[in-house]
């Protein structure tokens, strides 16, 4: 069984390095509750752009642990998420939401407290009635996401990872988390990277 718990700890940055840096959602994202951090399967939603009805079918065939995904084909700044939807998706055992789109109700959403990121900020409401899809492959920001691949989300932003690769990357995560640990020991004591690292002879000969 997957440790979500100890994916979302890790965090972005050292699940990217150790994935051999890939996964990066290249886009600028609003994280909503200050120190959230978040890992899980991902539960797509693939809306008609400007219309939220599959981010409501999302939420309702979601399952605990999920980390929904919504994005559309042509993603624009308008509030696929506010107070209600967050409201229901916390309730529904959602771990987070990425939004590829925009939230509204910020104040709202952080007394929650359920972890999302967003893409913009704005008040303009989404239309509904217009049926797009659930649970199909997405590129979000650059990164492919399928149904069930792993979504980790913190401080840094979000990155994805295939499903299929989340078992061989968690230890390689592990390893450079200690590694990390034991170098900021060193640098505490007052040793230098640029000497640690090889770096003086590279620059000065």
């Amino acid at each position: 069984m997957t440790d979500y718990a100890a994916l979302a700890e890790l965090g972005v940055a050292t699940v990217h390095e150790a994935a051999g840096r890939t996964g990066i959602v290249d886009l600028p994202l609003t994280q909503v509750v200050a120190g959230s951090r978040v890992a899980g399967p991902a539960r797509i939603a693939l809306c008609v752009s400007g219309d939220n009805t599959m981010v409501h079918a999302a939420v309702a065939h979601a399952s605990p642990g999920d980390v929904l995904v919504l994005t559309s084909d042509e993603p624009a700044p308008i509030a696929l998420v506010g107070e209600l939807i967050a409201t229901q998706a916390q309730v529904q055992g959602v771990a987070g939401i990425l939004v590829d789109g925009a939230v509204r109700d910020l104040d709202e959403l952080a007394a929650i407290g359920l972890p999302i990121w967003a893409r913009f900020v704005r008040a303009q409401g989404a239309t509904k009635g217009a049926v797009g899809k659930l649970d199909v492959p997405v590129v979000v920001g650059g990164a492919e996401i399928r149904p069930g691949d792993l979504v980790v989300m913190d401080c840094d932003g979000a990155m994805a990872l295939p499903s299929a690769r989340v078992e061989e990357v968690l230890p390689l995560a592990l390893e450079r988390a200690e590694h990390e640990r034991a170098m900021r020991q060193r640098y505490a004591a007052g040793e230098l990277s640029y000497e640690i690292q090889g770096l003086r002879e590279i620059v000065e000969g």
